[in-house]
């Protein structure tokens, strides 16, 4: 029989949410409130199933979203999320037309790119999808920081930190993420109903655990950051506490909310391991620590996937911190994504302004669309690609004059998976 790959009808969402769970290997079974709740916010016109006869077997979902770029810039994404397909039909193309029909669907919408978390790394890079970010997870062990316990958890600048709840971080928190989105790429929006999920207002499907919230405030009383963990009850044969608290979100967007945020974290009474959930690669957190070795790496991993499907204004929407122009030639022709934004582009670009056109004119590189994802964000270099084949360097020192163009100081944070 043939499988049909449509949008879901309100009727058939339900059946959906189980097919979803299928997926992802958790209990086929869903509530009516839960049903209600997430038929709420989404759109099921952007809600795709495969049907084999009235059997549900995939799913795939997207929605809007803003994407940080370099320099404080925005770029509107097609977001993708909730990708399944059930055992009894993998390697059938069925996430090839779901992926198709929705790239499709996006450019003639008008985003700029696609983004997603990929669970498994080799599945979307043939949809012409590269990694934009990266994060990094450490485990502190507090004994052996080397900060004064009396002193850690009291900034020295003249801020201070305060616990709150959940009600003012609700009031805070959209301010602040969205002060990081201007220093940071790759950060990806909160909606309402996110900081609503992320504070146990909403919650469906998943346990709640109330968390404990702090918030740094400067000298002059601005809120600067703030962080979310918990903690566990772990006692040793000794009667010492063996506690590990756990950061769930830690947003800062200035280095001495960084310092105070980490440096309180490390402080708290019978917390003996802190784990900082998942970071920028480049979080300061080691390097704030009087012995960096105390904090321990557990995780490296790619983080935000995109997919670009406006060149020009992707190459447009950030800023450079030098002044060049390169020819660039971006292959798009694999995948499901053939002709999506392929061509050959001059970027012209300096610390005053950018301009990307299309161009006849002989290439400096070339690489496929999945690189200039990299690229556009700033977190991969050139030179390296080259030496691996998957930059080909057409006029000498054009992936050293790259690297120059597209580098950033900071390198792009995604901090939520969607």
């Amino acid at each position: 029989m043939t499988v049909d790959v449509r949008a879901v009808t309100e009727s058939e969402f339900p059946d959906w949410l189980r097919a979803l769970r299928t997926g992802f290997l958790r209990p086929p079974v869903v509530t009516d409130a839960e049903v209600a709740d997430r038929l709420a916010h989404v759109d099921p016109a952007r809600t795709l199933g495969a049907f084999d006869g009235d059997r549900l077997v995939a799913t795939f979902r997207s929605f809007r979203q803003e994407v940080s770029t370099v320099g404080g810039g925005s770029l509107t994404a097609d977001a993708i999320t909730q990708v399944t397909v059930s055992p009894t039909h993998r390697r059938r193309g069925l996430l090839s037309r779901m992926m198709t029909s929705d790239l499709a669907a996006a450019k003639e919408r008008g985003d700029a790119i696609a983004t997603l978390i990929a669970a498994e790394y080799p599945i979307y890079g043939r949809y012409g999808f590269g990694p934009a970010s990266w994060c990094s997870a450490w485990s502190v062990d507090v004994r052996r920081t080397g900060l004064d316990p009396r002193r850690s958890g009291r900034p020295e600048d003249g801020g201070r930190i305060d616990m709150t709840d959940a009600d003012e971080i609700r009031k805070i928190g959209p301010g602040t993420h969205r002060r990081l989105a201007g220093v940071r790429a790759g950060v990806t929006d909160r909606s309402p109903r996110d900081w609503e999920v992320g504070t146990g207002l909403s919650v469906h499907s998943e346990s709640w655990r109330e968390p404990f919230y702090a918030v740094y405030r400067a000298e002059s009383g601005e809120v600067e950051g703030f962080v979310a963990y918990t903690a566990d009850d772990k006692w040793d044969d000794a009667k010492q506490p063996m506690n590990t608290a756990t950061v769930r979100d830690l947003i800062a967007v200035t280095p001495a909310a960084e310092r105070a945020l980490w440096h309180y974290l490390c402080s708290i009474d019978w917390i003996g391991t802190v784990r900082s959930g998942y970071r920028a690669p480049d979080d300061p957190l080691p390097l704030l620590l009087p012995d960096p070795r105390a904090a321990k790496l557990l995780t490296h991993a790619d983080m935000l996937w995109v997919r670009v499907l406006d060149v020009v204004r992707v190459l447009e929407s950030r800023t450079y911190p030098v002044a060049d122009s390169l020819v660039l030639d971006v292959r798009d022709g694999g995948g499901t994504g053939d002709g999506l934004a392929g061509g050959r582009y001059r970027l012209d670009a300096s610390p005053d302004g950018v301009s990307c056109v299309r161009t006849t004119e002989s290439a400096d590189l070339a690489f496929d669309i999945a690189e200039l994802s990299t690229f556009a964000f700033g977190d991969e270099s050139a030179v390296r690609l080259s030496r691996v084949g998957r930059v080909e360097e057409l006029t000498a020192g054009a992936a050293a004059r790259a690297d120059l163009l597209f580098r950033t100081s900071l390198r792009p944070f995604s901090p939520d998976i969607f």
